[in-house]
C-alpha cells in the first residue's frame, strides 16, 4: 500500500518535472456557499491536469524495465497526454489508445506530446482492453488509475495540498477509476486523519459509488457526460480498497450542475476547468457537499482541458438559463418600418440584440405575417419578465419556450 513515506519520495523525484499548482482562497465561492473554499488548481498544471504526476513518477520508477517497444496507455485525454509528454522527456515512444468519444483537442495535445494515438473502443475500458493486448506485445502499459506507482504519484497532489494549508476540514475530489483520491486520501490521512475525503462523481458513471454501495466492484452503465475524463465505468481493484479505507463519502452530481460549475468558475474566478475538473464545485451548487462553518474547504480543480466548441454550448446554455440571454419569437406584420419599431421597443427595456433572423416561409403563418426570432442580451430573470411582458403589452404575440413554428398558432 502507498504511504506517506513514499509519497514524499515521488515528489522529491518529479519536483522537477512538474509544476506546484496554487491553492488559492476564494472570498467570492467562500460567500457563496458559507465556510472558507480553496481551490487547487490541477488545471494549470503541466498537460492541463494531475495526470502528468502518476505518468512521470511511474515512467521513472519503470524506466530500466521498458524495451525499445517503449509504453502503452488507454485515456479519454488526460492521462494519455501525461504519458505522452512524460515518455518523450524520457526518450520513451508511447501508445495511446483512446476511445472512439475522446475529445479532439486533447487528441490532438496527445499527438504534440510525442504520443502515437490509437482510436479504439467505445469505453476507457474498450480502450483498456486494446492497450492491454498491445502491452502483450512487447510494451509497458502505463494503467491510468489501477496501479501503485500512479496512486502514489497523484498522492504528491494530497502532499502538496497539506503543505500549502494546514489544517483543512474537508477535501472534494473528483472521482473517475480513483487514482487521484486514492493518493490524496493516502497522503492528507497519514497526516491529519481527522480530515474529510468526499469523493464526486456524476450520475451518468457512478461506478465507485455503486461498488461502495454493493461492497465489491462493480461495473456500470455509462451514459452521456460533459465530464468525460471521469467516466470510467469500472474502479480498479487497488483504488476500491483505498476508496473503501480512507474516503468518507462519495456524492453524485448531474449535468446541469457539472456545466453550472464550469460557467461559474470561468465567469466569477476567471478559471477554465473541464468537466471532470467542475465536479467538486458542482458538489456545492447541488447541494450534496455541505460546506463546514469550521475550517478549510479544498475543491480539486483536476484538470482544464474542456473542448472549444463544448465550452461554447456550455456558456450559452448557462446564459439562456440565467436569464442572462432570451431567444423569443415574435410575429410581425409583414410592412416596411414593423422590425424598426419593434427593435426600439427593445432598446426601450435595455436589452441588446446578439442575434436577429428575419422568416417569412414558417408553415401555416399568414401572408402577410413574418416571423422574427430575436437573441437579446439580458441582465437576470427579473429582465427578462420585463422584457418579455413589455412586448406583450404593446400587443406583440411573443413565444419564449419553442419553436418559432408555434407562433403560428398563436
Amino acid at each position: 500500500m502507498v504511504n506517506l513515506e513514499k509519497i514524499r519520495s515521488a515528489a522529491r523525484l518529479i519536483e522537477k518535472d512538474i509544476f506546484r499548482t496554487p491553492l488559492l482562497f476564494s472570498p467570492t465561492l467562500s460567500g457563496m456557499f458559507g465556510g472558507q473554499i480553496h481551490l487547487k488548481l490541477e488545471n494549470l498544471q503541466r498537460t492541463g491536469s494531475f495526470k502528468i504526476r502518476g505518468a512521470t513518477y511511474k515512467l521513472r520508477t519503470c524506466a530500466e524495465t521498458i524495451g525499445p517497444g517503449g509504453v502503452v496507455a488507454a485515456s479519454a485525454g488526460n492521462h494519455a497526454q501525461g504519458v505522452a509528454l512524460a515518455a518523450t522527456q524520457a526518450g520513451i515512444p508511447a501508445t495511446v489508445i483512446m476511445p472512439e468519444w475522446a475529445s479532439i483537442s486533447k487528441q490532438e495535445a496527445t499527438r504534440t506530446y510525442g504520443g502515437e494515438v490509437v482510436i479504439t473502443g467505445k469505453t476507457v475500458s474498450e480502450s483498456l482492453m486494446a492497450a492491454q493486448k498491445i502491452a502483450e506485445r512487447g510494451k509497458i502499459l502505463i494503467h491510468p488509475f489501477n496501479d501503485e506507482d500512479i496512486i502514489c504519484g497523484q498522492g504528491t497532489l494530497g502532499l502538496e495540498i497539506m503543505q500549502q494549508i494546514s489544517d483543512p476540514a474537508t477535501v472534494v475530489v473528483p472521482i473517475g477509476g480513483g487514482g487521484l483520491i486514492s493518493g490524496v486520501a493516502a497522503a492528507v490521512k497519514s497526516i491529519s486523519p481527522a480530515v474529510r475525503i468526499i469523493g464526486v462523481q456524476t450520475t451518468a458513471c457512478p461506478s465507485a459509488r455503486e461498488s461502495l454501495r454493493q461492497g465489491r466492484i462493480t461495473s456500470v452503465k455509462t451514459g452521456q457526460t460533459i465530464a468525460d475524463g471521469i467516466s470510467v465505468k469500472q474502479i480498479g481493484e487497488k483504488t476500491f480498497e483505498y476508496i473503501r479505507r480512507l474516503v468518507d463519502e462519495v456524492v453524485l452530481v448531474d449535468e446541469s450542475h457539472i456545466a453550472a460549475a464550469i460557467l461559474l468558475l470561468l465567469e466569477r474566478k476567471k478559471i477554465l476547468a473541464e468537466g471532470a475538473g467542475a465536479v467538486p464545485l458542482a458538489a456545492l451548487i447541488a447541494g450534496v457537499v455541505k460546506v463546514p462553518q469550521q475550517g478549510p474547504t479544498v475543491l480539486i480543480i483536476s484538470g482544464g482541458n474542456v473542448d472549444s466548441p463544448l465550452l461554447g454550448r456550455i456558456i450559452s446554455k448557462g446564459l439562456l438559463k440565467k436569464g442572462r440571454i432570451l431567444r423569443i419569437w415574435v410575429r410581425l406584420e409583414d410592412v416596411p418600418g414593423s422590425l424598426a419599431v419593434l427593435l426600439q421597443q427593445v432598446a426601450r427595456m435595455e436589452a441588446n440584440v446578439l442575434h436577429i433572423h428575419h422568416d417569412r416561409l414558417v408553415s401555416d403563418l399568414p401572408l402577410n405575417l413574418t416571423c422574427v426570432e430575436l437573441e437579446l442580451e439580458t441582465r437576470g430573470t427579473d429582465h427578462v419578465e420585463k422584457v418579455v411582458n413589455g412586448l406583450r403589452a404593446s400587443g406583440y404575440a411573443v413565444d419564449v419556450q419553442g419553436t418559432a413554428q408555434a407562433l403560428s398558432h398563436g
